[in-house]
């Protein structure tokens, strides 16, 4: 990285920030404008570095702080203050998660006013929605639809990252047993169960439509994908988000959607559904339960929500409701 800030001098962010942005866009979804929004926030934190000679690789908690109380005397707002926090919060927690740095600089930063983040989940019928309009198309035995359809039963179905789903190998699956072995953060392993209508999905996407797509010239790692691209190469991680997007739009859903938004919903769906945290966060390849709570929060805001909507005393419980006691 060049921690120049001169005239003339372009300050360049480290190709491990790249990868993140990368992230945000291909796993995530974000949209470009958020994008471009989280690069400016940490070409902003990578100039206050190089200003004092620091990597962003090495920054410590101290450097974290004396950006974040830069910021706040700053006079920007709060809420400006917040999204630059929330980006370099994003990056560290990334490269943690990578195994690139050890320690999250960022892990213990306060956001102004208390304010956080949470995971975005679909409700479980627009869930359902898309799932059966892209099987609805893939009763048309078309490969493509097929294909489609096994991902999002997948990816919806186990929780995965769609990293794991696009690096499955015929290896990785046991349809009779109805599991799968997907390769996680840090490279490791973890054994996914598969639900019916993940099976059913796969299946016919195995039996019928990947044999139509397989490439004559792909190499050894293209023939042994499970899920592959129109051309017969594996199916890159762009291609699927797209691919998600496309079939969300088809399905007359409007809310933000991505590989990673089908991943929260199906972890905030099982909590919903009386699943034990610990199994959430097996499933999920989370390393630290804590990871996994702030999905209880969502469960929590949506019993809030639909409580506060249905009973007919709801208006007298909002202290009990936001966590109060009697």
């Amino acid at each position: 990285m060049s921690r120049a800030t001169g005239v003339g001098t372009e300050l360049v962010l480290p190709i491990e920030t790249e990868a993140f942005l990368t992230h945000l866009t291909v796993e995530r979804g974000r949209s470009e404008r958020t994008v471009r929004a989280y690069r400016s926030d940490l070409l902003r934190y990578c100039g206050f570095l190089s200003e004092a000679g620091v990597d962003p690789l090495r920054a410590t908690e101290a450097d974290v702080e004396a950006w974040s109380a830069q910021l706040r005397s700053s006079g920007l707002a709060p809420s400006s203050v917040t999204r630059m926090l929330v980006s370099l919060r994003g990056m560290y927690r990334h490269l943690q998660g990578e195994g690139i740095i050890e320690v999250d600089p960022a892990a213990a930063i306060e956001l102004p006013g208390g304010v956080d983040s949470l995971p975005k989940a679909l409700p479980q019928q627009d869930v359902a929605t898309m799932l059966d309009t892209v099987a609805g198309a893939a009763a048309g035995g078309g490969a493509v639809d097929l294909r489609d359809s096994a991902l999002l039963e997948f990816l919806y179905g186990t929780g995965a990252r769609v990293s794991e789903a696009c690096g499955l190998g015929f290896g990785d699956l046991d349809l009779d047993a109805r599991l799968a072995r997907v390769l996680g953060k840090r490279d490791k392993e973890r054994l996914v169960p598969l639900g019916r209508p993940v099976v059913d999905a796969m299946g016919k996407w195995l039996d019928t439509g990947r044999p139509e797509l397989v490439g004559k010239r792909g190499t050894r790692d293209d023939a042994d994908a499970v899920f592959l691209g129109a051309r017969g190469r594996r199916l890159s991680r762009q291609a699927a988000w797209t691919t998600i997007r496309r079939r969300a739009a088809e399905a007359g859903i409007t809310a933000e959607i991505s590989p990673h938004v089908l991943r929260h919903s199906c972890a905030t769906h099982m909590l919903e559904g009386g699943a034990d945290i610990r199994t959430v966060a097996e499933l999920l390849g989370h390393a630290s339960v804590s990871t996994t709570q702030v999905y209880t929060r969502v469960a929590t805001d949506s019993l809030f929500d639909s409580y506060r909507a249905a009973h007919p005393r709801a208006a007298a419980s909002t202290s009990v409701a936001a966590g109060g006691t009697r």
